[in-house]
């Protein structure tokens, strides 16, 4: 059940950080495969960041 949570809550987090890079339309249009290397590691390394800081 853990992981289920967990896996909806970085689902939310990384929707919300494409949000704010102005990354939306792109994946609405050509999916989350579109985005480039770049664009793919600030979101992960935003989700990263924010986590730490929750646990903190």
């Amino acid at each position: 059940m853990e992981k289920n949570s967990n896996d909806k809550t970085n689902e939310v987090l990384k929707y919300e950080i494409a949000k704010e890079l102005d990354l939306l339309d792109k994946i609405e249009k050509v999916g989350w495969s579109g985005l480039s290397a770049e664009e793919t590691g600030k979101i992960g390394g935003i989700i990263s960041k924010r986590k730490r800081r929750s646990r903190e």
